[in-house]
């Protein structure tokens, strides 16, 4: 980013008149095209798809006068503008975008953009895994615990979108490193970073990049700010020792000495000038070791914003997450099916593995990116009784487990569900964790889900309940 841009600052009033182009016509370009309009900007949307694949839902946009370009994107229209906001799809890498910074042009993200305009305090959640059911639980302890609060950002619920809601106290905001790569202001009062493992790299040039992404999460906050981090994560332990704002730890394998939240024996106690317990874990409504992690952090914000430990252990019992996040469907003759779409990445199913204790069935596959299979063949060989393998990787995904469990290959999710139960017997665990994006046979991870659980159904009428 130019020096120029880190001195960009949005003022409101500066907005009219101004040519802006938003990129990307997808939920977060709407939505930003909408509150520039309100700003009384000069708006252009540009979007690779053709006329037929974009949302209905711009012609509102056109009628009130926004210009949009479809089928490509056109580097006159770049460099014709006094401020680009990109949405988090788009990368940086394209050349519109590389040569409109090369001329000063200030490009920044949607959530950039609303920040400017928020009269609440942020929290900022990223990390590899376990942000939006992150974010979810904090927006929903904080509204228990009698504050207003909003969870928007990279869950689905643009930030530009939430910019006129009343009387907000804390937005619980959702934050992928695709957005955090164009912030320039943007600062959380509590930035929360779950873990760090591979993910992305097929848009990433390394690892370390996307590690640096995630990182600018902290980069604006001051010593009145807070950063939650999980002490049991390496990737995280250099950053701890680096940052100079407070920090605040949790952790589910060790005592901490300093102010955090962890675990003594089944007991989540928190740590933050007085000592006290929050919840027993068997409590917790959601289950799994990484939504054990996720409990926690929403608990440390409970507990950093003064929301007293009765209601934060309230909230995490009737808390029953997130829809395709480990989410369970239904039992079929002794066999539980769980639906976890959202699991996109390999440390997304380690985690999901870690969850039971074994007779796995687990569906993997989509589309690679560029993830190393290999790390889950101890786990596999340990859990997994059979491994159903669909899409795009189905080879990668073979040549990386082959001999930990039985492998088949299946042509869709029907195939794959039918196989799997055709297989299994009581007690077992249907699993879909894909490891994969889902963009070579459905829309998005939330069409996959649905289908995976339409199929389940269908599956169960037949068979009817166990």
């Amino acid at each position: 980013m130019s020096p120029k841009q880190r001195r960009f600052k949005i003022e409101a009033s500066g907005l009219k008149g101004k040519k802006v182009l938003v990129v990307g016509a997808a939920r977060s370009g709407e939505a930003a095209a909408e509150l520039l309009l309100k700003h009384a900007a000069r708006v252009t949307l540009t979007d690779t798809k053709p006329e037929a694949e974009l949302e209905s839902s711009l012609s509102p946009l056109r009628k009130e006068g926004v210009e949009v370009e479809n089928g490509g994107h056109r580097l006159e229209t770049f460099l014709n503008s006094e401020l680009i906001i990109l949405s988090p799809g788009i990368p940086l890498t394209i050349e519109p975008l590389q040569e409109a910074m090369r001329r000063g042009i200030p490009v920044i993200s949607e959530v950039e953009l609303a920040y400017h305009f928020l009269k609440g305090k942020v929290i900022g959640v990223t990390g590899s895994n376990g942000k939006s059911t992150t974010a979810t639980l904090i927006g929903y302890v904080l509204n228990r615990g009698g504050f207003r609060a909003v969870v928007a950002g990279n869950i689905g619920n643009p930030l530009c979108g939430v910019v006129n809601n009343k009387g907000v106290d804390y937005y619980a905001v959702e934050l992928s490193s695709f957005q955090l790569e164009t912030i320039v202001a943007f600062r959380p009062y509590i930035s929360i970073l779950l873990n760090i493992t591979p993910d992305h790299l097929d848009r990433y040039p390394s690892f370390q990049d996307y590690i640096r992404a995630k990182e600018r999460i902290f980069e604006n906050q001051t010593d009145h700010d807070y950063a939650i981090l999980n002490a049991d994560d390496p990737l995280s332990q250099p950053l701890i020792k680096r940052l100079s704002l407070k920090t605040f730890l949790f952790s589910r394998q060790k005592k901490l000495e300093g102010r955090g939240i962890f675990l003594k024996g089944d007991l989540m106690i928190y740590q933050n000038g007085e000592d006290g317990e929050i919840i027993k874990t068997d409590e917790i409504g959601i289950r799994g070791s990484h939504n054990l992690e996720n409990a926690m952090a929403a608990a440390a914000v409970g507990i950093l914003c003064g929301v007293e430990p009765r209601i934060i252990a309230d909230s995490l019992r009737s808390f029953r997450g997130l829809e395709h996040r480990l989410e369970y469907v239904t039992t079929v003759k002794g066999v539980a099916f769980y639906n976890d779409s959202k699991a996109t990445n390999i440390g997304a199913v380690y985690k999901s593995l870690e969850s039971f204790p074994g007779s796995i069935i687990l569906l993997l596959g989509g589309r690679d990116k560029g993830g190393d299979f290999t790390r889950l063949r101890e786990l596999v060989r340990e859990r997994v009784k059979l491994i159903l393998v669909i899409g795009e990787a189905r080879d990668k995904i073979t040549a990386s487990l082959r001999g930990t469990a039985p492998l088949l290959p299946c042509r869709d999710m029907r195939e794959a569900v039918e196989t799997g139960f055709s297989r299994g017997e009581a007690g077992d665990v249907f699993l879909l964790a894909p490891g994969c994006t889902s963009f070579d046979m459905f829309a998005d991870f939330e069409e996959r889900g649905r289908i995976f659980k339409q199929e389940v159904n269908r599956l169960q009428q037949r068979e009817g309940n166990a």
